[in-house]
């Protein structure tokens, strides 16, 4: 690789992220403190802080909130708005958060290697060539990617978006409200009768066929007001694709335009499903009144509402953080490592490609999502703490379930503070993860590799999300460590 040109001091652009702006804003408050001649712990005490919390703003690893902007403003002799101002205050500070950003960005971190200690006898000339490095392993990523960029950008702004809103949809719950009220549901678990009902009074009947296109999983007949679903749909599992249906109805979806639509509204489908198999009001209650016992528990939520674990934790996910003020995230992982399916708001760090998409992204041997596959009792819930190299302790829970594309996790986790709500806290079960860094469970022992790695011819399998890019290395999209290891077991003796 030859770089025939340093990279220009580039304009300081928006991340994923708020970690640009903070960047900014940080760099300003230290630089204005600099040319007033003040310590870090003099503007802290000026602004009744902690020094490290002043520092954790400088460094823009904190957001401050306006009464601190505006503390800060007043100790520095400016405004609020000349603090927020979009621009760097200097070209060196352009270049330091450009090299901050980069390493605190998904490409960089895939690559599993320490960051570079920015300090103020690093050179210029050496920021613009780690920049240009950076920007170089990113253009090769984007050409190494093996799906279409437009579902990745839909994927990763759809993901952005249930983030700020915490999950929580508050038209899909009115909706949900209005379908159950107009049927004269009065508690308890959601029959299919009550379903059917939910049909009629849209004026649309149900049939069961045994030619539905194996391409879907429903088909309406718009004309003749008609559902059509599988006639070998399992009866306990039929509610929720039958909700699914209705939701196209419900919602008014149209055809999608792109596959930013085809994506929202496969979101809103199933949000709604879950909303009327679990009310919102009579799920909160339930939700509440284990909060207050300090006895969360999927099961439980499962069990009340005759629903699949998956569908339980996957509402719990809706409604914690707008109705009970908890943080969490969320993970369906299959038995490969493959992540199918994933959601959080609790800062936990989840496994991405290089350009930041999860779907398809392999999870760490060491997560919940991952050592629950190794637990010999499928039938109570796997607890477990686990140390994150990024930073934290999370605790999750997490049970297995079988489908005809093999056997897949089902994960709901907290920060270490909020474990305390939970059923399961008491747990001995603790891991660390190390990952991205490969040594942590993506490489293999020198031994197995030394002996295996010229030896070693895989084939790689087609990724289970199509939203996923090949990782790169010598076999794309195949697990080295995995190999060896079977190779290892499987050698003739």
């Amino acid at each position: 690789m030859t770089l025939t040109a340093a990279p220009r001091t580039p304009a300081v652009e928006p991340a994923e992220d708020d970690t640009a702006d903070a960047l900014t804003l940080g760099r300003r408050i230290r630089e204005r403190r600099a040319q007033l001649g003040l310590t870090l712990e003099q503007l802290a005490t000026a602004i009744d802080r902690a020094p490290s919390q002043l520092s954790a703003i400088e460094n823009g690893k904190r957001e401050p909130r306006l009464p601190i902007l505006r503390a800060l403003a007043a100790a520095l002799d400016c405004t609020v708005d000349e603090l927020l101002a979009d621009e760097a205050p200097s070209e060196r500070a352009a270049l330091e958060i450009s090299v901050e950003r980069a390493q605190r960005g998904s490409v960089f971190r895939s690559l599993g290697i320490p960051a570079i200690r920015v300090s103020k006898a690093t050179s210029d000339d050496t920021l613009k060539a780690i920049l240009g490095l950076h920007q170089e392993v990113e253009r090769l990523h984007r050409e190494r990617a093996a799906t279409p960029e437009e579902a990745r950008r839909a994927n990763t702004e759809l993901r952005a978006e249930m983030r700020v809103r915490g999950n929580y949809f508050a038209e899909l719950e009115a909706e949900a409200q209005r379908l159950l009220g107009a049927v004269g549901y009065s508690g308890g678990p959601v029959s299919q009768r009550t379903i059917a009902q939910v049909a009629e009074k849209l004026g649309f009947s149900l049939h069961y066929v045994t030619d539905l296109p194996h391409s879907t999983r429903s088909v309406i007949d718009r004309r003749n007001g008609r559902i059509y679903l599988g006639a070998n749909l399992p009866s306990r599992d039929a509610r929720a694709p039958i909700l699914r249906a209705l939701a196209s109805l419900v919602c008014r979806h149209e055809e999608p335009r792109n596959y930013g639509d085809f994506l929202r509204q496969r979101v809103e489908a199933n949000y709604l499903a879950g909303a009327v198999l679990l009310p919102e009001d009579a799920t909160v209650e339930l939700l509440s009144a284990a909060k207050r016992e300090r006895q969360i528990s999927m099961e439980d939520l499962r069990d009340a509402f005759a629903v699949s674990y998956e569908m339980a934790a996957h509402r719990f996910t809706n409604l914690a953080t707008e109705r009970l003020d908890l943080e969490v995230h969320f993970m369906k992982a299959h038995e490969s490592g493959t992540l199918i399916k994933a959601y959080e708001n609790d800062g936990v760090r989840f496994p991405s490609d290089a350009l930041g998409n999860l779907e398809g992204a392999t999870v760490c041997r060491n997560w919940t999502a991952r050592t629950v596959f190794a637990q010999p009792d499928r039938f109570n819930p796997w607890y477990q703490y686990t140390d994150m190299a990024a930073g934290g302790t999370y605790w999750c829970t997490s049970r297995v379930e079988k489908a005809k594309e093999g056997e897949y996790s089902v994960s709901v986790g907290v920060p270490f503070d909020a474990v305390k709500w939970f059923r399961g806290r008491e747990t001995s079960h603790r891991s660390t993860s190390d990952c991205p860094d490969e040594r942590c469970c993506r490489r293999a022992s020198d031994g197995l590799t030394r002996k295996w790695e010229s030896a070693a011819w895989p084939e790689a399998a087609t990724p289970t999300s199509l939203l996923a890019a090949l990782p790169t290395g010598t076999f794309p999209g195949v697990d080295a460590h995995e190999v060896y290891e079977f190779l290892e077991a499987n050698e003739v003796r």
